[in-house]
């Protein structure tokens, strides 16, 4: 749990977290602590940032989105979902009249039912979609990919990356089900059906510099890479999904600064302009190199 709620808001490919992130970061890990960390409502996970082709209609064709086991994910601590939603879709942008014209059917079809029904189990989505298994199996992987849906458990992620696991084959099928038993809902509701339900009126140009619900998150995205890194400065949010501008998170480090929370200097070297530190990084960084 410390692990996870180090990394909230990071995007990492799907594939990678459990073999590269969460063992590499935690002796013995077991996959059934994040499942049982899922399933218990502590922790959830999903794609936050917007899909690039999601709301974008292209002039010539009109591209599919393509799932794939690299598509990036974040696993977070339920209780940060709020604010880590709205960072992410405060830069989201909607270009077209409807953004899920880029969906296949099946994916548009299961979107509207989980809209509809609330979070359903997958024998569930089949019967009330009247699709194959195979055609939801996909479905949901494209709306996982596209930052839509999210499920009750991590291994329900696990069986729609394993294509040996979906198609039941060698020693998948004996030692673990095909579909998970946990059940999928939305993760976000997406911009062109909010502003449908509101209004049918054109988006107008938004020319604030920072909306009421970024500046709300400003100070909880200033305090999580702080958690994350422990010494933050410019050239780490080049590694961020999440990160807003260096210029208004600035502002915020040097009020905590000012308030004794954190401490300004140059502990880096190789990097130009101010740095921010907890003190225990500070600290940690004098043991290490004394």
């Amino acid at each position: 749990m410390d692990i996870i709620a180090q990394l909230a808001g990071f995007e990492a490919a799907a594939s990678a977290w459990e073999p590269h992130l969460l063992r590499t970061r935690l002796a013995k890990y077991e996959p059934e602590w994040l499942d049982r960390l899922c399933l218990s409502g502590a922790v959830s996970w999903g794609r936050l940032s917007p899909h690039p082709r999601l709301g974008h209609i292209a002039d010539l064709e009109r591209r599919r989105i393509i799932p794939t086991s690299v598509a990036p994910i974040s696993i977070f601590p339920r209780e940060e979902s709020e604010w880590l939603r709205e960072v992410f879709q405060d830069n989201a942008a909607s270009n077209g009249p409807d953004p899920l014209a880029q969906l296949s059917f099946v994916a548009q079809d299961l979107r509207r039912t989980l809209h509809e029904r609330g979070a359903s189990f997958f024998a569930d989505l089949v019967r009330m979609t009247n699709h194959l298994p195979t055609e939801v199996e996909e479905g949901l992987w494209e709306l996982v990919a596209a930052g839509l849906v999210t499920a009750d458990g991590f291994d329900n992620l696990r069986a729609l990356m394993d294509p040996r696991r979906r198609r039941a084959e060698g020693r998948e099928r004996s030692r673990r089900p095909r579909h998970s038993a946990g059940r999928w809902a939305l993760l976000r509701q997406t911009a062109g059906h909010q502003r449908s339900a509101v209004s049918s009126e054109p988006p107008t140009l938004v020319t604030s510099r920072l909306t009421p619900c970024a500046s709300r998150s400003i100070e909880p995205v200033a305090r999580q890479l702080l958690r994350r890194y422990g010494i933050v400065f410019r050239d780490l949010l080049g590694r961020e999904a999440l990160a807003l501008s260096w210029r208004d998170l600035l502002v915020q480090y040097r009020r905590m600064e000012l308030q004794g929370e954190i401490r300004g200097g140059r502990f880096v070297s190789g990097f130009t302009g101010e740095q921010f530190a907890l003190p225990e990084a500070v600290e940690s960084l004098r043991v290490h190199y004394s």
